[in-house]
Protein backbone atom coordinates (compact mmCIF):
# COMPACT_ATOMS: atom_id res chain seq x y z
CA UNK A 1 0.00 0.00 0.00
CA UNK A 2 1.33 3.42 -0.90
CA UNK A 3 0.97 5.69 2.11
CA UNK A 4 2.79 8.88 1.11
CA UNK A 5 5.84 10.45 -0.42
CA UNK A 6 9.17 9.36 1.05
CA UNK A 7 11.30 12.05 -0.60
CA UNK A 8 12.29 13.83 -3.77
CA UNK A 9 16.02 13.65 -4.29
CA UNK A 10 18.73 15.21 -6.39
CA UNK A 11 22.19 13.89 -7.22
CA UNK A 12 25.01 16.23 -6.19
CA UNK A 13 28.74 16.19 -6.92
CA UNK A 14 29.75 18.27 -3.87
CA UNK A 15 27.73 17.42 -0.74
CA UNK A 16 28.96 20.28 1.51
CA UNK A 17 28.26 22.85 -1.21
CA UNK A 18 24.81 21.34 -1.87
CA UNK A 19 23.92 21.30 1.84
CA UNK A 20 24.97 24.94 2.08
CA UNK A 21 22.79 25.90 -0.88
CA UNK A 22 19.67 24.04 0.22
CA UNK A 23 20.05 24.92 3.93
CA UNK A 24 21.47 28.45 3.86
CA UNK A 25 20.04 29.81 0.61
CA UNK A 26 16.70 27.99 0.36
CA UNK A 27 16.12 27.78 4.12
CA UNK A 28 15.63 24.02 4.44
CA UNK A 29 16.40 22.21 7.70
CA UNK A 30 18.90 19.32 7.67
CA UNK A 31 17.21 16.28 9.25
CA UNK A 32 20.13 13.84 8.95
CA UNK A 33 23.29 13.58 6.93
CA UNK A 34 26.12 11.21 6.09
CA UNK A 35 28.73 11.36 3.31
CA UNK A 36 26.35 9.76 0.76
CA UNK A 37 22.91 11.09 1.72
CA UNK A 38 21.39 14.17 3.33
CA UNK A 39 17.71 14.54 4.19
CA UNK A 40 16.22 18.00 4.47
CA UNK A 41 12.78 19.25 5.51
CA UNK A 42 11.17 21.55 2.96
CA UNK A 43 7.83 23.00 4.09
CA UNK A 44 6.59 19.60 5.24
CA UNK A 45 8.18 17.54 2.45
CA UNK A 46 11.43 15.56 2.61
CA UNK A 47 14.16 16.42 0.10
CA UNK A 48 17.18 14.17 -0.33
CA UNK A 49 20.65 14.94 -1.64
CA UNK A 50 22.51 11.88 -2.97
CA UNK A 51 26.27 12.23 -3.43
CA UNK A 52 27.66 10.92 -6.72
CA UNK A 53 30.90 9.79 -5.09
CA UNK A 54 32.76 12.72 -6.60
CA UNK A 55 31.74 11.99 -10.18
CA UNK A 56 29.49 14.15 -12.33
CA UNK A 57 25.76 14.38 -11.79
CA UNK A 58 24.20 11.68 -14.02
CA UNK A 59 22.72 12.94 -17.29
CA UNK A 60 19.01 12.58 -17.92
CA UNK A 61 16.82 12.69 -21.00
CA UNK A 62 15.70 16.06 -22.34
CA UNK A 63 12.15 17.18 -21.60
CA UNK A 64 9.73 18.67 -24.14
CA UNK A 65 11.51 22.03 -23.87
CA UNK A 66 14.99 20.57 -24.38
CA UNK A 67 16.00 20.99 -20.72
CA UNK A 68 17.86 18.09 -19.17
CA UNK A 69 16.80 17.50 -15.59
CA UNK A 70 15.13 14.86 -13.47
CA UNK A 71 12.25 15.62 -11.14
CA UNK A 72 11.53 19.22 -10.42
CA UNK A 73 10.93 20.80 -7.03
CA UNK A 74 8.71 23.88 -7.34
CA UNK A 75 8.87 26.35 -4.45
CA UNK A 76 6.16 28.94 -3.82
CA UNK A 77 7.30 32.59 -3.85
CA UNK A 78 5.62 35.79 -2.72
CA UNK A 79 8.11 38.02 -4.62
CA UNK A 80 9.58 36.18 -7.60
CA UNK A 81 11.85 39.01 -8.77
CA UNK A 82 13.45 39.50 -5.34
CA UNK A 83 13.86 35.76 -4.84
CA UNK A 84 15.53 35.32 -8.25
CA UNK A 85 17.91 38.20 -7.55
CA UNK A 86 18.84 36.66 -4.19
CA UNK A 87 19.29 33.16 -5.63
CA UNK A 88 21.51 34.47 -8.45
CA UNK A 89 23.73 36.24 -5.89
CA UNK A 90 23.99 32.93 -4.00
CA UNK A 91 25.20 30.86 -6.96
CA UNK A 92 22.01 29.78 -8.73
CA UNK A 93 21.65 30.28 -12.48
CA UNK A 94 18.34 31.78 -13.56
CA UNK A 95 17.18 29.88 -16.65
CA UNK A 96 14.07 31.87 -17.45
CA UNK A 97 10.75 33.16 -16.24
CA UNK A 98 7.24 33.57 -17.55
CA UNK A 99 4.11 35.47 -16.59
CA UNK A 100 0.91 33.48 -16.93
CA UNK A 101 -2.76 33.89 -16.04
CA UNK A 102 -2.25 31.33 -13.25
CA UNK A 103 0.88 33.00 -11.85
CA UNK A 104 4.55 33.71 -12.48
CA UNK A 105 7.00 30.85 -12.98
CA UNK A 106 10.79 30.77 -13.08
CA UNK A 107 13.40 28.05 -13.40
CA UNK A 108 16.86 28.04 -11.83
CA UNK A 109 19.80 25.65 -11.69
CA UNK A 110 21.43 24.90 -8.36
CA UNK A 111 25.25 24.78 -8.15
CA UNK A 112 25.17 21.08 -9.24
CA UNK A 113 23.03 21.81 -12.31
CA UNK A 114 19.71 20.51 -10.93
CA UNK A 115 16.64 22.44 -12.05
CA UNK A 116 14.28 23.92 -9.46
CA UNK A 117 11.29 26.13 -10.13
CA UNK A 118 9.69 29.01 -8.27
CA UNK A 119 6.02 29.88 -8.66
CA UNK A 120 4.31 33.08 -7.53
CA UNK A 121 0.52 32.77 -7.55
CA UNK A 122 -1.40 35.73 -8.99
CA UNK A 123 -2.18 38.49 -6.52
CA UNK A 124 -5.75 38.59 -5.31
CA UNK A 125 -7.39 41.87 -6.22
Amino acid sequence: MIVGVQDVHYYVADMPRAIGFYRDVLGMQVLDSNPWWTSLECFGARIGLHWTGGGPVPPVAADAHGARHGGTLTLRSTDLDADLEYLARCGATVLGRSDNAWGRLAAIRDPDGNVLKLMQPPSRS
